[in-house]
Order: C-alpha cells, then structure tokens, then sequence
C-alpha cells in the first residue's frame, strides 16, 4: 500500500532536521580480510547509540552478506528528506532500505530495515553483470538519495579503466535505470558526488579508476590520480565547468555541500600534496556565472623517525595527515576533518565557508602516535569515515580505509574499532569514555544512524 502521508524521518529544511529525536541505533559495514583464519562475507552491523540502554555501545545485530569478497565501502538509504522537494516529490517513498554497494564486487545489496531494525533483512541483489549491462559502469561507490532516484556512483567500466561516473536506481524496485551523464565532456575519473539542488548544480569529484587504485597507492601513478572538481547541470545532466586544484593534489575526495539549499558552497578534503605530504581543505563556490575553488584549510605532515614508519613513507621521514573524510554540521557551521595517517580528528567553525577557526582536536590511533581510548588503550588505525548526529552534539568514528591501502600504511593490520565523541554546541570535542567497539577480525567502515544524520539527506527549504 502506498504511503499517504510523507515518512516521519523527512523534514523540510535542516533546522527542523536537527529538532529531530535523538538516534537510538547506527549501521555501520563491516569488511572481512579473513585475518581470523576463515574468509567469511562481509556484513552490516547495529549498533547501540542509546545511552539510556543497558546495552550501549554494544553491537545488537549483524546481516552477512551472501558471497565472500564484496569490501562493503559506502552506503545509503533509499529514500530521504529531498522527497519533499517540490520539483520531483515522491511522498510515498520511506527511509526503510539500505543500499550496500561492494566496491571490489561491484554486487549492490538492498537491505529492509521495516521489520526489525536491529537486524536488516537482505531482500535484493543486483549483480555486476546486470550494473554493466545497463549502466556501463562497475565498482559502486556511494549512494545518495534524490528526489527521482536512487543515486549512485561508480569508479570505472568493467575493465577496471574508465570512466567513472554516476547511475541511478529505481526507487521502488531498485532496477538500474542506466547511466545519468548525457554528456560528460572532460570528466574521466570518479569520487564522489553531490549537488545544490536548488540551482540545478552537481558537484562530482576524483579519485582514480578501479585499476589505479585496487592495488594501494601506486609512486609511479603520482600526479596521475584526480586533482579536479567536476560542475554538471543537474537538469541536462551535462559537465559544464572543471575546476583543478593542480596536479600536486592527489586524490579529490570527500564533498561536503551547505545544508542550506540558498548557499552556493561546499567543501572537499584532499588526501596528500606532493609538494609537502599535507593534507588540506578546499571550498568551492558560485562566483558570478561561474564556480571557482579555494584552499581554505591545510594540515601539515608531522615529522617521523622512519624506524616508526611503514616502508611507504620510510623515505620521507614524516607522517602524512591523510585526510580521508569529512563532514558538516546541519547549521553549516562546524566541518570535522579526519586525519587517518596521523590520529588526529580536527573541528573547524566554517561560519565564514573562506576563513574556517579550528576549534576543537582530539587523537585516536595514528600511523606513529597510537593514541589511546580511555576504554580500550592504544589504537591502531585512526580517525576515518565520520558521520555526525542530525543535532551536530555527537560524532561517531570508524578506523578503516580501504584494505589494500591500510596495508601499506598500516602493515601489522587494522585491529578494527568504532568511537564516539561529544560536541559541545560553542566548539570543543570530548571523546566518550563508555563509548567503544571493538571489531574482532572485521574493520569497520561508513557509519549511518538510523533516521537520518548529517550526511544522509537533502533538503530544499532553508528553515
């Protein structure tokens, strides 16, 4: 039966998203190296995120996957709060599927959270072979949810060349649609994407094909892996702009658009600078008829004794930041900057987008430092995918990256964990001494809270 009225998670805008009540349970992927002994699938995890519960911070269910093999990476919910966007409503759709894309697989799991929350129930799978049939494309990497479709992105062809670009689901019967680029002009390598649904704007950005990145990072591919940001007309589906950042930035990752559907910015992390193994932040904007890209943050290599170091980094006696991930407060006010390579989680006050105040830091593990959790001692891995509460008060923390690149950076093996830390609302980080889990032969990856949280949904009314 169809839906009457909208589903209760969708709001309108971001402020009336952050009045929301307080997450109970997150779903975050679980990657299976076969480090126990035994190559298993890979799986989603519920965890609980209810203080008030006897069981808080504790793991309460866990869906595996049917095959071995997938690298469960980015995922997304079916449906959101752009289902309320007057230009394509769909107000019978509900936040109930999650859409689990394999990035070595290219396998798309569609899991129905309705009946039992904790535990998801697999219902769908769309194979490689139906994703390259109908779409050209392979290695699914992030979801989003829009107003007419499931959005989705991939890293390359079949082949494991290029190019990437971005598909589309069906949101009813999950049926891959085809390939969204009318005409992708320049646009060769993929990330990820987003959009400024109010100005018919999608923003899409670099990382490298499937066949320069599956094996780790590559020295003799330096300078070759994406430094650019991709401008689309959203309505055409036509490239209209590139942006570079130049081609000392290496790998274009994580974007981050304002909430506010009147704001014409955004932000994107770069993992490394050639020129100095920095990581930095950079904000794109309109200016005039056209969209142009600012470096705004950059957080410097920290200097190593190379005893200390993996053998990738060995020559250049320093640790590398390497930002893998970002993320940005409903009110568009604060941005949260992990640093996988040297521990560190950054909180900047972004209230002016071109002058971002850091604000709050805390450490979590670290390629040298290992900084320890009040509850579990000295980590390995560090602060990698981030997913913030709809309410911006608490910050939720995964420690793996990819298993081919934690490899190289962190050759002993990632020993997989998920934290939690308070946000105070004037700035200010606190890690939570009760909140730790740890992942006995699986690492962690993205994180989602159940109803929503600050990366999951568009909106398109400003308050």
């Amino acid at each position: 039966m169809a839906r009457l009225t909208p589903d209760p998670t969708f709001y309108p805008s971001p402020r009336s998203a952050m009045a929301a009540p307080r997450e109970q349970l997150a779903y975050v992927v679980t990657l299976n190296t076969g480090s126990n002994g035994s190559a298993a699938p890979d799986a989603l995890c519920t965890l609980d995120v209810d203080p008030a519960s006897p069981s808080y911070g504790q793991m309460l269910g866990r869906t595996q996957m049917p095959n071995v093999g997938d690298e469960l990476h980015h995922f997304g919910w079916n449906a959101c709060s752009s289902a309320l966007c007057p230009t394509a409503p769909h107000p019978h759709v509900e936040r109930r599927y999650l859409v689990v894309p394999g990035l070595r697989s290219s396998r798309i799991h569609i899991l129905d959270t309705k009946s039992d929350p904790r535990q998801p129930k697999l219902v769908k799978v769309i194979e490689p072979e139906e994703l390259a049939r109908r779409a050209g494309y392979s290695r699914p990497h992030t979801v989003h949810c829009g107003p007419d479709g499931i959005y989705m992105n991939a890293l390359g062809a079949p082949d494991g060349d290029g190019p990437g670009g971005i598909f589309v689901l069906d949101h009813d019967d999950f049926s891959v649609k085809g390939a969204w680029e009318a005409d992708r002009g320049a646009q060769y390598l993929a990330y990820d994407f987003w959009w400024h649904l109010g100005h018919d704007t999608m923003i899409t950005s670099e990382w490298g094909t499937p066949n320069m990145v599956e094996g780790g990072v590559n020295p003799d591919l330096f300078g070759k892996y994406g430094h650019q940001l991709h401008v689309w007309d959203l309505r055409s589906r036509k490239h209209l702009q590139t942006l570079d950042l130049g081609a000392e930035q290496q790998m274009v990752l994580e974007l981050r658009p304002a909430h506010d559907p009147n704001k014409t910015y955004g932000f994107v992390g770069v993992v490394v600078s050639l020129e100095d193994l920095s990581s930095s932040i950079w904000t794109w904007y309109r200016d005039g008829a056209q969209w142009a890209v600012r470096k705004v943050i950059e957080v410097p290599a920290e200097p190593a004794d190379p005893d200390q170091l993996p053998p990738a980094l060995k020559p250049f006696k320093a640790v590398p930041p390497l930002v893998t991930d970002i993320n940005l407060s409903l009110d568009d006010r604060f941005l949260y900057v992990s640093c996988w390579g040297t521990g560190e989680f950054r909180q900047y006050d972004v209230s002016d987008p071109f002058n971002p105040r850091l604000t709050g830091s805390v450490h979590l593990g670290g390629i040298v430092a290992r900084a320890a959790h009040p509850k579990a001692g000295a980590l390995n891995g560090g602060p990698q995918m981030v997913e913030l509460s709809r309410d911006g008060r608490r910050v939720y923390l995964t420690n793996s990256l990819y298993a081919s690149w934690d490899a190289q950076f962190y050759p002993e093996g990632i020993r997989g964990w998920a934290a939690k830390l308070d946000a105070a609302p004037e700035g200010g980080l606190r890690i939570d001494p009760d909140f730790f889990v740890p992942f006995e032969g699986e690492r962690p990856h993205q994180i989602h809270l159940a109803g929503g949280d600050a990366s999951s949904d568009s909106y398109c009314f400003p308050s």
